[in-house]
């Protein structure tokens, strides 16, 4: 049993993925789900932003979470993006697209919800970054850099609101989700590839949240058995 209520959480990238499955366990847990994404989610109050403008980021928290009645008591960063190709192959825009989205987007949500956040009894954020942002794998600069970026944010972060906020780093392995759909061929999981599902790893975001006051789980790597990324 939870060991305390969620409240109200906004989720990043919550039309799919880890996103999705986020906002489903927290509903299905008694909490109230907010949702970012580039696409409408429907059934939750949410707002159409890509958080590559970081700016229109924040303004979009902000009006979610006013027209929600003000109230905010966590955060999961689950928006992600990923282009693989060689260093030299992947276009400047494209290269910066992936850090803007994965690690500027992460750190102007939650600059934008700090104000709301620090009014909750119980203030919870959780970063997620991945199993590469321990580890490297070639054809992946811009994603490796972003998610190793999200790590080093979450860690200072931790460090600065120590006592005021629990701040989490969450590094899933690979899911079962649509992200690797448009990927070529050579960057999708094999056929005997064994992912976590989504929902698995959302449970334990779930777990996170719910923590007493003062009980806080620092850090939790979520993977796979057969994770070939991990141990890093």
């Amino acid at each position: 049993m939870p060991s305390t209520t969620l409240g109200t959480v906004l989720v990043t990238g919550a039309a799919s993925g880890l996103g999705a499955a986020t906002v489903a366990a927290v509903r299905e847990a008694g909490g109230r789900p907010l949702a970012l994404d580039r696409l409408p989610v429907d059934g939750v109050p949410h707002e159409v932003v890509d958080l590559s403008d970081t700016r229109a980021a924040e303004a979009a928290v902000a009006r979610l979470v006013d027209g929600a009645g003000g109230t905010l008591d966590a955060v999961v960063t689950a928006a992600g993006t990923d282009t693989p190709a060689p260093f030299e192959q992947l276009g400047g825009a494209d290269w910066d697209r992936i850090v803007m989205v994965n690690l500027l987007g992460t750190a102007a949500t939650v600059r934008a919800a700090m104000p709301y956040l620090r009014r909750s009894d119980n203030p919870r954020v959780v970063t997620v970054s991945s199993t590469l942002g321990h580890r490297v794998f070639g054809d992946a600069t811009a994603y490796t850099a972003s998610k190793f970026g999200v790590v080093g944010f979450t860690r200072g972060l931790q460090a600065e609101l120590k006592g005021q906020v629990g701040v989490t780093l969450l590094s899933p392995g690979g899911m079962s989700t649509a992200f690797f759909d448009d990927r070529d061929e050579q960057y999708k999981p094999g056929p005997d590839a064994k992912l976590n599902r989504a929902e698995d790893v959302a449970t334990n975001i779930v777990h996170v949240l719910t923590q007493p006051p003062g009980c806080h789980v620092y850090e939790l790597v979520v993977a796979s058995m057969w994770e070939d990324s991990w141990p890093a």
